[in-house]
């Protein structure tokens, strides 16, 4: 059975000054939830958003929030996170020795545990630990920047995690993050993702955020059922 499409706005591209009225907007527009790309300038090289800008925006929206945590040191900032309203916390296996760990921890804060993969990174290193997710991420490119182009090589390796949690039987959620637009989220969808997190391309909509929402919700709902 294919799972629910979800349009997940990251606001890298949004008004940084203006980012309480950002979020009132693609509350409005119709996505499912808010993604925060949390960047620290060292295992990417960005800088972004703390816990406290997350806060001072959570009071604004009901929408669900996702912390998207591409630092060096995730364990020590997890509560903050949760603390700042976010809802599910997302950690690169890259960059913690203790996975398992780590997503229990995320667990007992009350708060969905995900995990993300750089493209090189292979599905061996969440395979053991799916029991313990909400959700996979498999990057599109390489995290760091946003207005990246896709990578189409990844939808084998979206697909690949999809039959691995379906033989499962693990109740897990597949998210695609890194130029998804009108033009490539049919293939992540096709591929099996559900969770399609658009930056760039959905803010470039002529016609609106709600327009662009409804449009890649559209072509990827096609894609799911075709």
């Amino acid at each position: 059975m294919n799972r629910p499409i979800q349009i997940v706005p990251s606001v890298l591209p949004a008004d940084f000054s203006r980012l309480g009225e950002e979020c009132v907007a693609l509350e409005a527009a119709g996505v499912d939830r808010i993604q925060w790309d949390v960047m620290d300038g060292n295992f990417v090289p960005n800088l972004t958003f703390g816990p406290d800008v997350i806060a001072a925006c959570r009071e604004h929206v009901d929408v669900m929030f996702e912390a998207h945590l591409m630092v060096t040191n995730p364990d020590e900032m997890l509560p903050n996170y949760v603390e700042a309203g976010c809802q599910m916390v997302i950690v690169h296996v890259e960059t913690t020795s203790h996975l398992h760990r780590t997503l229990g921890r995320i667990r007992d804060l009350g708060c969905s545990p995900a995990a993300a993969l750089n493209p090189s990174t292979p599905l061996d290193s969440v395979a053991s630990v799916l029991d313990m997710l909400d959700m996979v991420l498999v990057m599109t490119v390489n995290p760091g920047f946003g207005g990246q182009a896709y990578i189409a090589s990844m939808e084998s390796k979206v697909t690949a995690l999809r039959n691995l949690i379906d033989k499962g039987g693990y109740d897990v959620d597949i998210e695609v993050d890194g130029g998804i637009s009108a033009s490539t989220i049919s293939g992540a969808a096709a591929a099996g993702a559900n969770v399609l997190v658009s930056g760039s391309a959905l803010y470039k909509y002529e016609e609106g955020l709600e327009h662009g929402v409804q449009d890649l919700r559209r072509i990827a709902t096609e894609a799911q059922s075709g």
